[in-house]
């Protein structure tokens, strides 16, 4: 049997399996419990495909590119609504505020979470390294790692070109529109730049015009409702895009690489893990059950470990603060539109932190106190502007490398494995910014108890 007819039979099981999952949504069944068995039914169908064609065959290549139209086409229409969503979200919490006195309290404690567990995150990352004895540690450089390399050099000369307040002003939009279209790497913070702006000048024109300020912000509130429920279209899709991602990477997954560089995947994993119990510490002091949260969030974390997007999720992140956790609306907006390009915990936060670890005993350098606290330092201040796509924690890798001094090399040499990692360290980078919004709903006294502790409110598509 020949190559097309083995992908024609996939992609028949694979149109069966989707046309289950909308019986299942025609028979009402939960939200959350089609995204779950999306998950399952997708690792499953994906080791199946693995079992019987080898991860880089041209019968997987064909035809999980023709599963891409569902999974990456559901990823794309996410990120569609990503920089009109972030620009709405920040103006319309500004437009929400009944205290404008409360838009410093706001800013202060979502920056100061995300900052302030990225510092965590990178201290996980070094003690995980170190745990793991990967210091200084080597690995096989082949083809592929060859190639990566020499795209790395040239992404690091643009990089290093600059300085740390040439980057800092690299933040700054010059072209508005231009950002909107998301053509530079720190496009999503300066969109978030332009809105508070907005943001600020509509609070001056509320108290000199009101009734100018009034029909802007019921412009603002129309465009944003439309948007939201754009989203709710687009949410139905949900469980068939993760069962499409879901079966790709794990059909196409090279499990002898993962096997090669296991004990980097472990450390990974094992900061990633810590990072994200101490999330839920951090609840319990701020009285929050971690478990109902979980529960709450479940659907979110399910699609951001899948779908590798931090800005895809932004929508769910959005409705999931707001409908499901009692975050209220103006936190919940700021808290995951800073969320997209500040303070990633996963990557922008674990990630480099260990890489530069690894490789900076191959170039003498001695891994002490002070030098730990210097790779935390430049790994909080590099994690301004990363964004909230696939690329970011290479993007962050860079920067953090590059301020260091350190060679780049190593980021090429893992990326056999990087699918992997990146999905809990996206995961991780969502988990932050909901738990942002949530410490600072807390803070300022409009975090709704009732909501959060309501079993029924949670997050659908219906």
């Amino acid at each position: 049997m020949g190559t097309t007819a083995f992908v024609i039979i996939i992609l028949l099981v694979f149109a069966a399996l989707l046309y289950g999952f909308y019986w299942l949504q025609k028979k009402h069944y939960k939200f959350s419990t089609r995204v779950f068995s999306a998950l399952a039914v997708g690792i499953v169908f994906g080791a199946i495909l693995q079992l019987i064609f080898s991860a880089d065959s041209d019968v997987l290549a064909e035809a999980t590119s023709w599963m891409g139209i569902v999974g990456n086409g559901y990823v794309s229409l996410l990120q569609m609504l990503v920089m009109p969503l972030v620009f709405i979200s920040i103006v319309g919490a500004f437009t929400r505020l009944k205290v404008s006195e409360k838009l410093g309290k706001i800013a202060f404690n979502v920056l100061a979470t995300l900052l302030g567990t990225t510092a965590i995150a990178a201290a996980i990352g070094i003690g995980s390294v170190l745990l793991f004895g990967l210091a200084g540690t080597t690995f096989t450089e082949g083809a592929a790692e060859t190639a990566r390399i020499a795209e790395l050099a040239n992404r690091q000369e643009a990089i290093a070109d600059l300085t740390i307040p040439e980057q800092i002003v690299s933040f700054i939009p010059n072209n508005i529109f231009s950002d909107l279209a998301g053509n530079r790497a720190t496009s999503t913070i300066a969109v978030v730049i332009f809105a508070a702006f907005v943001g600020v000048a509509y609070l001056g024109l509320r108290r000199k015009k009101e009734e100018d300020a009034a029909f802007f912000a019921k412009i603002i509130n129309s465009l944003q409702s439309i948007i939201l429920r754009i989203v709710t279209l687009v949410l139905r899709l949900t469980p068939y895009g993760i069962l499409a991602l879901m079966t790709a990477t794990v059909a196409t997954s090279d499990f002898n690489a993962i096997l090669d560089l296991g004990t980097f995947v472990l450390a990974s994993y094992a900061a990633l893990i810590t990072v994200f119990l101490i999330h839920m510490i951090i609840l319990m002091l701020f009285q929050v059950s971690p478990i109902r949260y979980l529960k709450k969030t479940f659907t979110v974390l399910s699609f951001a470990f899948t779908s590798r997007s931090s800005a895809g999720a932004l929508p769910l992140n959005i409705e999931t603060q707001t409908k499901a956790l009692g975050v209220d609306d103006a936190t919940a907006n700021f808290a995951a539109s800073f969320g997209l390009s500040i303070g990633q915990n996963g990557c922008a936060g674990v990630y480099p932190a260990m890489l530069a670890i690894m490789v900076a005993p191959t170039t003498g350098q001695t891994i002490d106190l002070a030098y730990i606290l210097l790779v935390i330092a430049v790994v909080v201040i590099s994690s301004f502007g990363v964004a909230g796509v696939g690329g970011g924690a290479t993007f962050a890798s860079l920067i953090v490398l590059s301020a260091l001094n350190l060679p780049v090399a190593i980021v090429g040499l893992v990326i056999s494995v990087e699918p992997l990692i990146d999905m809990a360290r996206t995961a991780l980078n969502v988990n932050d910014s909901m738990l942002a919004g949530v410490i600072t709903s807390k803070q300022i006294g409009d975090f709704n108890e009732q909501l959060f502790n309501d079993e029924n409110a949670v997050v659908s598509s219906d």
